[in-house]
């Protein structure tokens, strides 16, 4: 017996295929993309010199952050990861640099210059508000990305922060399925609260208690930027362990 298909459904099977084809084309493609983000010319020298430490291109896969995607810097800084994310997600995803305004203070100058990168770069968007006002954002999120900074969060330039009220921001910030991604300088197991204000560490077990709370799934940790010669009890400043601390990254996923 001859199998007859209408047209319809025909025209239907073809724009599967081609959207399978092109999800592939762009998982397999992502590694070169994120490659060509790092070799990018009108990246500061500066960033190029912290590469070595923060190894990029580990991070970025780690992130599964895509071409077309809308992601969130929070407290981006001088912004060496938001110049990264708006390489990766082009002109049809979005770049959040957030710059808090509870530290303006010390990352005004920081703050400036991004804005000056962003001028040139429409896919970026530069905002200084409160961190909780901050997460009220004109489109849902693929990730929400904090480096070197959730610790920061519980110190006292930041109120301190209700963590119970910030991370459910963030959760409601996100599509569904949407990523969080939280890497920090890591404090010894069980290491008392004041080691944010202290030593500028957390506990990797308070980041995921005080995460999954907030309704999130602990996904995937990764080891990339662990050191084990790092103490892990002397500040993150200590020029004997500046620039090489143990770091954790922890990824968590919104329910679909």
């Amino acid at each position: 017996m001859r199998l007859t298909l209408s047209p319809g459904i025909c025209a239907l099977l073809v724009a599967c295929a081609c959207l399978i084809g092109a999800y592939a084309q762009s998982t397999v493609a992502q590694p070169d993309l994120i490659a060509s983000a790092i070799a990018d010319p009108a990246r500061p020298e500066g960033d190029r010199t912290r590469d070595v430490v923060r190894k990029p291109a580990e991070s970025l896969q780690f992130s599964g952050l895509k071409p077309g995607e809308a992601v969130a810097d929070f407290n981006a800084g001088s912004g060496y990861f938001t110049r990264l994310f708006s390489d990766v997600v082009g002109n049809r995803g979005h770049v959040y640099a957030i710059e808090p305004v509870e530290i303006q203070q010390y990352i005004a100058k920081s703050t400036a210059e991004l804005r000056d990168y962003a001028a040139g770069h429409p896919n970026i968007t530069v905002s200084v508000q409160t961190a909780l006002d901050s997460l009220h954002l004109p489109r849902k999120l693929d990730l929400f990305w904090i480096s070197q900074n959730y610790h920061d969060l519980h110190n006292k330039y930041f109120g301190p922060l209700d963590m119970a009220a910030f991370n459910k921001a963030v959760f409601n910030a996100l599509k569904p399925g949407g990523s969080y991604v939280v890497l920090d300088h890591a404090a010894a197991p069980g290491a008392p609260p004041d080691v944010t204000q202290t030593l500028h560490r957390i506990d990797p077990a308070t980041v995921r208690h005080e995460v999954e709370a907030a309704g999130f799934v602990f996904e995937n940790e990764s080891g990339i930027l662990a050191n084990p010669a790092d103490p892990r009890t002397i500040g993150v400043f200590d020029k004997s362990i500046q620039g090489r601390t143990d770091q954790f990254i922890l990824k968590f996923r919104r329910p679909e």
